[in-house]
């Protein structure tokens, strides 16, 4: 992160310099340049590629960096206001409109401003990341035989079969050829919506849920039809009946530690899910996300969903990334039956294949004695984080309460603990307008997501979700609570 900063630094230092130079003159070496700023070469080659990529300089290998020359035309003014016309207007056959909502998406991606908490990620902290393990499987990646060769159209076979132990456990009803390797787990969830359900259909999704699923559902012109959970997972009887009633043929489950609210589908509503389904023709998507992200003090997972399917009815998400990087963008899809060789065509289409260096990466990252100790690491890491929030939370904003049943509750009024997964999920006292309290919280230094995003429909109430893993440690995580109690001093919100 320093580094960075002293690149943007150092650019903004040599875009004033540039007016003493003239066009096509050559400036300072790279060596000159680390011994007068005092910076190290890797922070010089940044500086200068920012430069090169605004038009400012220009760089020759071996020879140095030279001022550009300046434009001799201003930028063009285009006049696009005509689309605001053709992007909304809808044929009469149209059932959903194209437009898409993708705030809950982006929040989770957009990097926090520099001095700001962030509670509002998605992902590990760089410094949970395992950084050296990956640039190590990366460079041995790279001198595999045939790493930079075109890879199947559905992966690379070892990497397949290392999906299909992990997904169904060694000897388990799913082999290497049941899996397809994508770019990501949103990459996934895209290829199966879209080979799952007709434009215009319904989907049955989980009430809070993820809003990538949202987005991705009503991007690809479905509409989405909520269930609400509790502290079980899914209502199944709700299930049932929300077949019946929108007459949909998918639903999309988080089983472990859902996104937002960390509920565990219990063992009874599992096969319940499955029955229902079955019972509907219809399929579930398993988006299996957290898998690698149990807590240290968590029990023993259970099974997934497609370890227990005989009908084929499951399709399985699963990726790498939230446990390593969000760079290691490599997942797998994995189907039986028919409806593989769907999910193929919709990924061929879509994105033709996944890098195979990236796959042969992903594959010695695995299979090396890092990974184990990795995961082990992140185990206890969160759990010190999830404990940190929560105490914090318990200090010094007892009236934010989980939104859960109060019998699942560790403390009256305190939050629910999850055993796994990044986050924490919380009902705002009644009255508090949660898109007023993340802006208060913004400008006191701290980034929350707002729940509204979560809804499929209409929320139940104000609700945030907080995330653990972003933070540095449990000093910056105690001191985003702090900041939090200040947005809502700020708003007149009572917190004890």
């Amino acid at each position: 992160m320093q580094e960075r900063s002293s690149g943007a630094e150092l650019a903004a230092s040599l875009r004033r310099e540039l007016e003493r130079y003239s066009p096509g003159e050559k400036l300072p070496s790279s060596r000159a340049l680390v011994e007068r700023h005092r910076v190290s070469p890797v922070t010089v080659s940044r500086a200068l590629a920012q430069l090169a990529a605004e038009g400012l300089v220009v760089t020759r290998p071996g020879a140095g960096a030279f001022r550009a020359a300046p434009h001799a035309e201003a930028p063009r003014t285009v006049d696009t206001s005509w689309q605001e016309i053709a992007l909304s207007a809808e044929p009469a056959g149209d059932q959903v409109p194209r437009s898409v909502d993708a705030t809950g998406v982006l929040a989770t991606l957009a990097p926090a401003a520099p001095g700001v908490i962030e509670f509002d990620g998605g992902y590990l902290h760089a410094d949970l990341q395992p950084e050296r393990a990956l640039a190590a499987a990366l460079a041995r990646a790279g001198r595999r035989p045939g790493a930079w060769s075109r890879p199947p159209v559905g992966g690379v076979p070892e990497l397949r079969a290392w999906f299909a132990r992990e997904i169904a456990g060694a000897g388990g009803p799913l082999g290497a050829n049941d899996v397809l390797i994508t770019g990501g787990g949103q990459s996934a969830l895209t290829a199966a919506l879209r080979a799952l359900a007709a434009p215009g259909a319904p989907v049955l999704v989980e009430s809070p849920t993820y809003p990538g699923v949202l987005a991705v559902a009503r991007a690809s012109g479905l509409r989405p039809v909520p269930v609400p959970i509790d502290a079980d997972g899914v209502r199944t009887d709700l299930l049932a009946e929300a077949f019946r009633a929108s007459g949909a043929r998918l639903f999309v489950c988080q089983p472990l530690f859902q996104n937002p609210t960390g509920a565990v589908l219990a063992a009874e509503r599992r096969r319940e899910v499955l029955r229902v389904v079955r019972a509907a023709g219809a399929f579930v998507i398993e988006d299996d996300f957290a898998r690698l992200l149990g807590h240290a003090d968590g029990p023993v997972l259970p099974p997934t969903m497609m370890a227990e399917d005989r009908d084929g009815s499951v399709v399985h998400v699963r990726s790498l990334t939230k446990a390593s990087s969000p760079n290691l963008r490599v997942g797998a899809l994995a189907a039986r039956g028919p409806v593989l060789d769907r999910l193929r065509a919709i990924q061929v289409v879509d994105s033709f294949f996944v890098s195979r260096p990236l796959q042969e990466a992903a594959l010695e990252l695995v299979g090396s004695p890092a990974w184990p100790r990795h995961l082990r690491l992140i185990a206890g890491e969160l759990a010190a984080r999830r404990d940190a929030l929560t105490a914090a939370l318990h200090q010094r904003l007892p009236a934010f309460t989980a939104h859960r049943p109060p019998d699942h509750d560790p403390a009256p009024g305190g939050p629910y603990v999850p055993a796994g997964g990044f986050h924490l999920w919380l009902r705002l006292p009644e009255g508090v307008d949660e898109a007023a309290l993340t802006g208060a919280a913004l400008r006191a230094g701290v980034a929350v997501a707002a729940g509204r995003p979560y809804f499929a429909a209409e929320p139940p109430g104000g609700c945030l979700r907080l995330s653990f893993a972003g933070a540095s440690g449990t000093g910056e995580i105690t001191e985003g609570v702090r900041r939090l109690r200040t947005a809502c001093t700020e708003l007149g919100v009572a917190v004890d």
